[in-house]
């Protein structure tokens, strides 16, 4: 099978493009960067910019499965972008005969009182349901990896304080995945055909807040933190207090910081676990599997 990943280089993208060679696809690796990343040899690398139609020519050639895994948060108009992205990559695959599309999103629940940054999720979500193709969306919470911008958030948080005066938002439940679980799912739903057109929610095997996940992390540092949550930190506050305690880009921070406040649990009845069934890992390993650079 033919697999163009788009956002290939990303901290998603470049572990599913080694997983699908594995799989023995012939995978086409696109971003603005592709040909200077190391990539397995039999991946071609297509160099290109979603904001720049001059350099999308021949993008879904042939192409059976495309992965979408672009986000503008870096962005100050990210929304617009990823709009714009979305609409361009939807057009350009259905005139190529794209067979099917998926995408990975963010767990949204009722989608009442989103945050920006999950609404332009479910925005992009409805663009890229327009096109001619099946659309499988995969929506996640936090993802658990040693390059994931809200675990290193959680890393440099329990690194820099050891007391933490932190938003109300730490006790907002949240159910996050492992990286090697979000991959194994992205992969292992192509041979399923019932998940054609649908939209699940995964994630691990566990619920937790922040709060804990903060302690967690502290622990397999071998730290303790001290966490005192206070009501007077709004969102936008928030962001400010993460500029000065993560070295996560700022307008990343911010934008998961105005997430944070959204419950992000896998709903029962969109659980891809129970059409894809995988061997789950534990938060506490993937936690731990982080820390170790994985």
């Amino acid at each position: 099978m033919r697999i163009l990943v788009v956002g290939a280089t990303g901290f998603v993208g470049s572990r599913l493009v080694s997983r699908l060679v594995e799989q023995g696809h012939d995978v086409v690796a696109f971003s603005r960067s592709a040909s200077e990343r190391s990539f397995p040899k039999s991946v071609e690398p297509f160099d290109g910019d979603l904001g720049d139609p001059d350099s999308l020519d021949g993008l879904c050639q042939d192409v059976d499965v495309a992965y979408y895994l672009i986000h503008s948060l870096t962005a100050e108009n990210f929304a617009e972008r990823d709009r714009e992205y979305a609409t361009r990559f939807r057009d350009i695959a259905s005139d190529a005969g794209v067979d099917r599309v998926v995408y990975l999103s963010g767990i949204s629940g009722d989608g009442v009182d989103l945050s920006p940054h999950l609404e332009s999720r479910r925005e992009v979500e409805s663009v890229l349901g327009e096109g001619t193709y099946d659309l499988t969306v995969l929506r996640a919470a936090v993802i658990i990896g040693s390059e994931s911008a809200s675990f290193r958030i959680l890393n440099d948080l329990t690194d820099r304080l050891p007391v933490m005066l932190v938003p109300e938002w730490v006790r907002t439940p949240c159910q996050p995945i492992g990286i090697r679980d979000t991959i194994a799912y992205l992969v292992e739903l192509l041979d399923v055909e019932a998940t054609r057109g649908e939209t699940y929610d995964i994630g691990g095997p566990s619920v937790w807040t922040y709060e804990s996940l903060l302690r967690l992390t502290a622990s397999e540092k071998g730290k303790r933190v001290y966490i005192i949550p206070v009501p007077v930190m709004t969102p936008e506050l928030s962001s400010h207090w993460l500029r000065l305690t993560t070295d996560v880009q700022y307008e990343i921070a911010r934008s998961l910081a105005e997430s944070m406040r959204n419950p992000v649990i896998v709903h029962e009845s969109k659980d891809l676990q129970a059409v894809v069934p995988i061997e789950r890992t534990s938060i506490e390993t993937a936690v731990r599997d982080a820390l170790a650079g994985t």
